[in-house]
């Protein structure tokens, strides 16, 4: 909920500010704008004096919105001089400081001023105010706090919907649900409440399970008190739900969970509330169905939580959303699998949980072929199988129990061999993962003990609460009670007292019969407070009876005896909503009273009726519903019951008679551990096991409804509190429902009788022998099985399914099977298996294949050990492959270079060495080496020749390489030269040089030779660099040199370096991506300086980094190329030097191989945006643009798609359209749509498809007006296609020979040409013209104005006044015109007038006639008008007005421009008006 302040006094620009706590300021100040937006300042004096600043806000504070309880605060840095002092102030109230709810502060380093709100209130909504001033001015900004809510008020929310008109049975609920003054409010409910509010709306099979969760024993008590409850809860929900259906309690799916249920409301109006805990929580409503609403909880919860939900105040459903407190003893563990094997993850749980949910890469996984799932008996162990792995399914896969989970990452092993080849990897019948199952089991062992220790835990000390509760509410009865004896003593003394008293004073007891019952409800009422307010207490009842008679009066007291009898008053405990006392019932009529026994005894019983709700009842106690047990005198034989109304209008019920003493019946034994579903095998045995909470319970079993009883087949036996059922072997009639009923519980399991394959433990035990046979023979495997038919039967040799062929001969009968293995070879050695499968399971056997054969030759080369003039000695290396059997023997030859004949030495062992000492110095032997086995002996290995004594120098070592080097000591290691020279190898020569000398200076002395293969030189000088080589010594003398290794510093090891400072991208593309960083700092001590860099990326979809350079990098830049176009990549870069490699830096995000974002823009400095092409011919677009990533290109054709015969070819950074032949019906408005992810751009060119013109018709002319000719002829045939069509007109008169243009871009059909001279012949010629060109002319007829030829005579003219004057007229009025936009329009009319009339032009009433983007001419009462460029803002009304002292004429007309709206008036917009005067 929002709580959102009223900004109703922000400061801004010229808004008048009053200054805080300073009264002689004048409000006339300089008002001036801060460079910081929002702050407004206002200087004091017109000038400052030198270095006098006005305050001003470097930072000032800004808007915040914080949920409510959460802290926050305002923060602002001020500047000026002198030092400002900082005021804050609230638009509504005044700010109230104090440490808990408001404080300001100011920190010296920083220089911040802030307020802070240490827990945030929906009243510290507001918009804040903070001044800054000194002498010489002030500056304020303003800032907002809004604050959200935290939970709904019912209260509240019934009050926004009613307003004042609230129902009074709603303002009944609000005066009850309000909390007393004082008492401290609690929105929770207690446990008391939450397991009655659980009950009410739970079913009846998980009653035992929540009373035994919450400590309830008196089982029957609870039943009765749950009936009343629920009666009650109906006549509340009745009032506002007709019924309740589709009721679901919370199911739980995936990281939601759900209420579900129907209500269907008496009034639409009726308010909805949802609770959680007893905090109200917002309700959604669906608009599918007004009587239909939906409330939801969503999101994962880490808690119980109880649900309850009200309409109008009353409950109509409670749930209760408890978590599974489970958790991982075995999490998920890596699993390696080869391409086609079985993959296993398997994870055991601490508490039993019918099923988990399994994910695999973020995808929910069910049992099918492809996953198997199963479970345990103890469902502890769950497991998941993936099947026939193959790469793609690598990835990680997930456990989740209630809000637990694990991972594991599946990785699968492509099979190199089979995909070289093109093949597909052949399938495996392995599993992968498989891990100590004996330690599973026993762990899952130990949790269910741990668990089932808990259980038994959590009910002892739920016993003993209750065992406590019950005492201590025992004691608080039993004081009570004696309390309330003690009371009616004393009243029953003292109305003894008063009888007596009236005896005395002369009572007339004969005149009436009286009888007088007094209930003293209000110190009942008094007592239960005392006694903790249980919900059934008792009243004490005095009755008073006066009888006819000369018998005395008497008095019957209700108290207890000697032996804890009482005469008491049953009463009904209703639940009172308040406090307030009961009217007493001070008598009962005579006629009402009802006359006791001959013993004159008589027991009265009260049923006090309900007052207030449900809401207001008094709490009950877990497990407190007992009935209030009430005995009379043993005399009473008779029970009677009469109404009694007491003054206040109520009715009081007096019993007579005994009443009979209800006893509390034990709840009776209950089970701790139910039966569980067992899975048995035939002829096996099994075994049902349950645990009461009683050892001295007996208890019946059932088979199928039916009892039974230990026999030859089962065995029912009792262990203390365990009570099992065992099985002997198993048949399948045993099959179906077992129950076991104790003390009228049950509970029940179903016994599933399964047959799967398996073999006979005496068969398998031979089976399982491995079997050994020579090369070439036959090897026979056999062995009987059991299981219920059909039986799939699969041989298996090294993973490989076998099937018959030539050398391979299966058989299988009922309960048989053999493999027969014809004419063996020893690479058919081998593990065999056997696997049965049936719908029960599947059963494998495994045995071992050993095939005989000849061993191969020893494995070389031959290491001589010694070559000595006295001796030889040399080793070699086993056989790869000793054909199954063991060595017996290794045959030597021997033979003297340069003789041809061989020397056998003999059997030398199975030792793989021979010392041979009978040799020449200085002469050269080779030797011939044998294997023999019992199977026979292998093939030779010959050696080298091998000198015997002469000095042969061993060759050089390898580099030396450079351990570690202090300032001090310089540690080396080097190899063994590969050629020793013949003989053992006795030491080393080391040697050291400085770098820039040419000395060599040995290290050890001469008479000391290195024995190691490493040396720690302390003969250095630090700072110096050094480079060192070694050479090797044997018996003939020291050998080469190695080459020198690397130049090293005498110093102590550098630091590594730190992590590169500004890594990032300066540049991508498709396929390389640019790096750059600056270098990491050096921290003497910490970090030294980098030498070099590694830059490593990482694909997404992978776990290993891959580095991109072999060689470091030196530079502060690098480009990693060959990356997969829109992959995406992690990247790093790792700094290195001496001392190894620094931190890797690394990216904050991902990076996708793709040039940056690139807005779409057209890359063309000139496009055309209109085009003509001749019909016929094609029409080709090509747009170049530039965009990143690659955008998508559409083409439109006025604003639709365009057609099929429309060809669009998009490469990269370019779009073609192409039309191949264009036709009339192509013109348009052709768009093109380039969008990517980063915007979008468009543009538009006009296509116009024509064709030359055709010419006009015949010309006509005619003389209108004196010295002018109007020509007119007929409109081209091409006029109606072509919208841009236009007429020229040409003229010749005979004094010239050239044709000159008069008139162009006409659009009508008619022309009046000027200034034509008598006595001349003209001619004229019409083009048709448009976008192509211009058509063949049409020619008129010659126009000939002859000249009239008179003798000059002179006749004196008669003085005769005449007048010529006459107003302006019109002879040929303006036209209609509708011109395309860009092209010239001419209007012209004709007129006469005397004097000259002046002439106006005016466009919608306003002059042209000054106007210099339209040329205006006034020839000889020809007027014209002409507008060079067409515009949408020419189209209006054109009017021509001439006047003269005659008289006043206008002619009017209306310009369209094409693609403007044309008016429905257009055929009568124009016309001419004259005036006369």
């Amino acid at each position: 909920m929002w709580k959102k302040s009223k900004v109703t006094d922000q400061t801004a620009a010229g808004q008048k500010v009053n200054a805080p706590e300073r009264g002689q300021w004048n409000d006339k100040g300089i008002r001036k704008k801060s460079k910081v937006p929002g702050v407004m300042i206002t200087q004091f004096e017109a000038e400052l004096p030198e270095g006098m600043t006005t305050p001003d806000f470097s930072r000032k504070p800004i808007a915040i919105t914080i949920q409510e309880g959460k802290s926050t605060a305002f923060k602002a840095i001020v500047v000026g001089n002198p030092k400002p002092t900082i005021t804050w102030t609230r638009t509504n109230g005044e700010i109230v400081f104090h440490p808990d709810t408001c404080r300001q502060n100011y920190s010296e380093a920083s220089h911040e001023h802030t307020l802070e709100f240490p827990k945030v209130a929906p009243e510290d909504a507001d918009t804040y105010k903070c001044y800054a001033t000194n002498d010489y001015g002030r500056a304020v900004c303003t800032a907002v706090l809004n604050v959200i809510e935290v939970g709904f008020s019912k209260a509240k929310e019934l009050q926004k919907t009613y307003g004042d008109d609230l129902p009074d049975f709603l303002r009944k609920k609000l005066k009850k649900c309000a909390p007393k003054v004082g008492a401290q409010v609690q929105n929770e409910p207690t446990p008391e409440e939450k397991v009655w509010e659980i009950l009410m709306n739970a079913e009846k099979k998980d009653y035992e399970r929540i009373c035994a969760e919450y400590g309830i024993t008196n089982f029957r008590g609870m039943l009765k008190k749950l009936k009343q409850m629920k009666q009650e809860q109906d006549v509340d929900t009745a009032e506002f739900v007709s019924h309740i259906d589709t009721l679901k309690h919370i199911e739980e799916d995936d990281d939601e969970a759900s209420i579900n249920l129907d209500l269907e409301l008496k009034e639409l109006n009726s308010k909805i509330f949802l609770y959680k805990d007893g905090e109200m929580v917002a309700l959604t409503k669906e608009e599918c169905d007004e009587m239909k609403h939906s409330l939801k909880q969503v999101g994962k919860k880490h808690d119980s939580v109880l649900y309850s939900m009200d309409v109008q105040g009353g409950t109509v459903f409670t749930a209760d959303f408890k978590v599974p407190d489970v958790d991982f003893a075995i999490k998920l563990q890596e699993v390696k699998a080869d391409e086609r094997q079985d993959a296993l993850f398997v994870c055991v749980l601490t508490a039993p949980l019918n099923e988990i949910k399994w994910f695999g890469k973020n995808a929910l996984l069910s049992n099918g072929e492809k996953f198997e799932i199963s479970i345990s008996e103890d469902k502890l162990i769950h497991k998941l199988i993936v099947r026939d792995c193959l790469p793609l399914d690598a990835g990680i896969y997930a456990a989740v129990a209630g809000i637990k989970s694990c991972n594991a990452w599946l990785v699968v092993e492509a099979d190199k061999e089979a995909s070289s080849k093109g093949k597909k990897a052949a399938r495996k019948n392995t599993i992968a993962g498989l891990g100590d199952d004996e330690y599973l089991l026993r762990t899952a062992k130990e949790q269910q003990e741990k668990y089932q220790k808990e259980m038994e835990e959590r009910l002892e000390i739920a016993k003993k609460a209750q065992s406590e509760r019950d005492a201590a509410e025992e004691a608080t009865r039993l004081e009570a009670q004696a309390a309330k004896k003690r009371s009616a003593e004393t009243k029953a003394a003292a109305n003894a007292a008063a009888k007596a008293k009236k005896a005395e004073e002369g009572v007339d007891e004969s005149a009436s019969f009286q009888v007088g019952a007094h209930v003293d409800v209000e110190e009942l009422s008094e007592g239960n407070e005392e006694a903790g307010q249980n919900s059934l207490f008792m009243e004490t009842v005095e009755v008073d009876k006066v009888t006819s008679g000369d018998s005395p009066p008497r008095q019957d007291k209700v108290k207890g005896n000697d032996h804890g009898e009482e005469t008491a008053v049953k009463q009904k405990g209703e639940r009172c909503g308040t406090k307030e006392k009961r009217p007493k019932v001070k008598t009962v009529d005579a006629e009402d009273a009802a006359v006791g026994n001959h013993h004159g005894e008589e027991t009265a019983e009260q049923s006090s009726e309900k007052s207030g709700t449900k809401e207001n009842c008094p709490k009950e106690k877990i497990g407190d519903v007992t009935d209030t047990h009430v005995e009379s005198d043993k005399g009473d034989k008779e029970e009677e019951e009469e109404e009694v109304q007491p003054p206040a209008g109520k009715r009081v019920r007096i019993r007579q008679g005994p009443l009979i003493e209800e006893t509390i019946i034990d709840p009776g034994v209950h089970f701790l551990i139910g039966l569980s579903d067992c899975k048995a095998i035939i002829g096996e045995e099994a075994e049902l096991v349950c645990k009461l909470s009683s050892e001295d319970c007996e208890g019946i079993w059932y088979k199928d409804g039916g009892e039974i009883k230990s026999n030859e087949g089962m065995t029912i036996i009792k262990e203390g509190s365990y009570h099992k059922l065992k099985l002997h072997k198993v048949p399948e009639e045993f099959a179906g429902k077992y129950k076991f009923e104790a003390d009228g519980r049950k509970t029940e399991a179903l016994v599933v009788v399964e047959d799967p394959p398996r073999f006979d433990p005496e068969e398998l035990k031979t089976f399982i022998t491995p079997f050994t046979v020579k090369k070439g023979h036959k090897a026979t495997f056999k062995i009987s099985y059991m299981g219920r038919e059909p039986v799939k039967v699969q041989w298996f040799l090294e993973g490989e399914e076998l099937s018959d062929e030539a050398n391979i001969k299966l058989e299988t009968s009922d309960g048989y099977t053999r493999l027969l293995l014809i004419k063996l070879q020893r690479k058919d050695s081998g593990e065999v298996k056997l696997k049965l499968k049936n719908e029960f399971g599947i059963a494998e056997a495994l045995t071992e294949l050993i095939v005989l054969d000849k061993p191969t030759p020893p494995m070389g080369p031959v290491e001589i050990v010694e070559a000595s003039s006295s001796a030889i000695e040399i080793k070699w290396r086993p056989p790869k492959d000793c054909g199954g059997c063991k060595i017996g023997n290794y045959i030597l030859e021997r033979q003297q270079v340069g003789r041809n004949t061989w020397k056998k030495v003999g059997l030398i062992g199975p030792l793989a060495k021979y010392r041979d000492l009978d040799v020449d110095h200085g002469r050269r032997y080779c030797y011939r080496i044998r294997v023999e086995t019992e199977m026979g002996t292998s093939e030779l290995m010959e050696t080298e020749d091998i000198q015997a004594g002469t000095k042969a120098y061993p060759g050089p070592p390898s580099t030396p390489k450079v351990v570690s080097a202090f300032k001090d000591c310089i540690n080396l290691s080097w190899s063994a030269p590969a050629n020793t020279g013949g003989t053992n190898i006795l030491g080393y020569n080391l040697e050291k040089r400085k770098k820039g000398s040419n000395l060599w200076g040995q290290v050890n002395s001469p008479e000391e030779m290195i024995r190691a293969k490493g040396f720690a030189v302390k003969d250095v000088v630090e700072g110096m660099e050094y480079e060192f080589r070694v050479a090797a010594i044997n018996n003939s003398g020291a050998g080469e040199f190695s080459t020198p290794s690397e130049f090293v510093f005498a110093r102590d090891p550098k630091k590594p370096p730190g992590k590169a400072i500004d890594f990032k991208v300066t540049d991508s593309s498709y396929t390389s991506l640019c790096l750059s960083w600056i270098k990491p700092k050096e921290i003497k001590g910490v970090e030294d300086e980098a030498k070099g860099y590694f830059v490593e990326i990482r694909p997404a979809e992978n776990t290993e980094w891959n580095r991109c350079n072999s060689n470091l990098v030196t530079t502060n830049f690098f480009t990693v190329k060959n990356m997969k176009s829109m992959a995406m990549y992690w990247v790093r870069v790792i700094a290195v030097n001496d001392g190894g490699e620094g931190e890797p830096q690394e990216l904050n995000n991902y990076i996708l191989a793709m040039p940056p974002p690139v807005r779409p823009r057209f890359t063309d400095t000139k496009i055309k945006s209109f085009m003509v092409v001749q019909a016929g011919n094609s029409a080709r677009l090509t747009m170049n643009f530039e965009a990143s990533p690659w955008p998508e290109v559409k083409w439109l054709k006025d604003d639709v798609p365009v057609t099929k015969t429309v060809t669009i070819s998009n490469a990269e950074g370019t779009s073609q359209l192409l039309i191949p032949s264009a036709e009339r019906s192509d013109s348009g408005v052709y768009t093109i749509v380039v969008k990517n992810i980063v915007g979008q751009e468009t543009f538009s060119i006009e296509i116009r498809v024509t064709d030359e013109p055709k010419p006009p018709g015949p010309v006509e002319m005619e003389e209108n007006v004196p010295g002018t000719v109007t020509i007119s002829w007929a409109p081209s045939p091409d006029e109606k296609r072509d919208d841009r069509l236009h007429y020229m007109v040409m003229k010749r008169d005979s004094s010239k020979r050239t044709w000159n243009t008069v008139a162009d871009h006409i659009f009508n059909n008619k022309f009046t040409a000027c200034n034509i001279m008598p006595g001349r012949e003209y001619r004229f010629r019409v083009y048709a013209k448009n976008d192509m060109g211009s058509s063949k002319p049409t020619e008129s007829q010659k126009w000939l104005l002859p000249i009239k030829k008179e003798k000059f005579t002179v006749n004196m003219p008669r003085s005769k006044s005449c007048n010529l004057q006459c107003p302006p007229k019109f002879l040929v009025p303006l036209k209609m015109h509708i011109a395309p936009q860009g092209y010239e329009c001419y209007m012209s009319c004709a007129l006469k007038g005397d004097p000259t009339p002046h002439v106006t032009w005016l466009r919608d009433n306003i002059s042209l006639n000054t106007n210099t983007n339209y040329y205006i001419s006034n020839t000889c009462g020809v007027c014209s008008l002409l507008i060079l460029r067409v515009g949408s803002k020419d189209t209006g009304e054109y009017k021509v007005v001439a006047e003269n002292p005659m008289g006043r004429a206008e002619c009017s007309t209306k310009l369209t421009v094409r693609g403007k709206y044309l008016p429905e008036d257009i055929s009568t917009g124009f016309g001419c008006i004259e005036e006369n005067n």
